[in-house]
């Protein structure tokens, strides 16, 4: 268990306190979630969904994502103390209460179920729910402290947005979606532990098994390189699954060449931060552009 710091007690004006509200929900986690549900929705509809039912998912969406990061940071005030990355979250700094933290997560994801509820689907609604108590119990209170694996298997509760786009346009899942989840889950490890490099020391201090904490650098960027090269093959497996055309088969394939290529440099470079951070930006990049050429895919094609 990591060890108890104190926590700091922070300024507390309205202000402050409302932008330690919006921390706490992680808005660029948020931002990365929703960037993958609307290609989906255009893939889904194979053109433009109804705008407010767009409106809706995203809003939705958002809410729910946002309980459940709220609902981690509550989790882990602890270690998010020890670790200078996670310092000035507002639960450690005292802006925010753990009782007024988790009652704001409560309010996300009621709030997030009867959007999705009410405005798109019941299936939708589900999906969502599922992930946020995935990614809070499974991931934050089973594996992350106790697995060097947790990354691996609760980056699934941030695949399933796509699943909630989908449904939300169809009613239904079928394998193209499937494919896009084990897309986002195969993303993952490279994503976080090309950050988790740069912070290992962070995660060895908190005690959170993060595997660039606790393994070889040698075994790290072999695992790297393994995913981002079984990335390049899920995207085009939804290529076919998709029947997406031209453009999205020369985007993943560029797009998927340079991500290796990236996790290649990183081993060369023998685990320079400089590198790390290379591929973890890149990866960002490489998920928006790669759910982005889906959309335009579509939209070309439908013209």
């Amino acid at each position: 268990m990591a060890q108890t710091v104190p926590i700091v007690s922070g300024s507390r004006t309205l202000g402050s306190k409302l932008r330690g509200f919006v921390a706490l929900t992680k808005p660029r986690i948020i931002e990365l979630l929703l960037v993958t549900t609307l290609p989906t929705m255009v893939v889904a509809h194979r053109g433009l969904p109804s705008g407010w039912l767009v409106l809706a998912t995203l809003i939705g969406g958002t809410l729910s994502a946002g309980g459940a990061n709220a609902t981690n940071m509550f989790l882990d005030r602890d270690i998010d103390a020890i670790m200078k990355r996670t310092s000035k979250r507002p639960l450690v700094t005292g802006v925010v209460t753990p009782a007024e933290s988790i009652a704001f997560a409560c309010v996300l994801e009621a709030a997030a179920f009867l959007v999705l509820w009410r405005y798109v689907n019941l299936i939708s609604a589900v999906l969502a729910l599922s992930a946020a108590l995935f990614y809070v119990f499974v991931y934050t209170i089973l594996l992350k402290r106790r697995s060097a694996q947790n990354i691996v298997i609760g980056g699934a509760a941030g695949a399933v947005p796509v699943l909630v786009g989908w449904t939300a346009v169809t009613g239904r899942i079928a394998w193209a979606p499937v494919v896009l989840f084990a897309l986002i889950v195969i993303w993952t490890p490279s994503h976080f532990w090309a950050l988790a490099v740069k912070y290992r020391d962070d995660y060895a201090a908190a005690h959170v098994p993060m595997l660039p904490a606790v393994a070889s650098f040698d075994r790290v960027s072999r695992e790297i390189i393994a995913y981002s090269v079984a990335l390049v093959g899920v995207s085009l497996l939804f290529a076919a699954v998709a029947h997406m055309g031209v453009v999205f088969w020369s985007v993943a394939l560029v797009a998927g060449g340079f991500y290796v290529g990236d996790a290649l440099r990183l081993r060369r470079d023998g685990g320079s931060v400089k590198s790390a951070m290379r591929l973890f930006k890149y990866s960002i990049t490489y998920l928006t552009v790669i759910f982005v050429a889906m959309a335009v895919d579509v939209l070309v094609r439908s013209r």
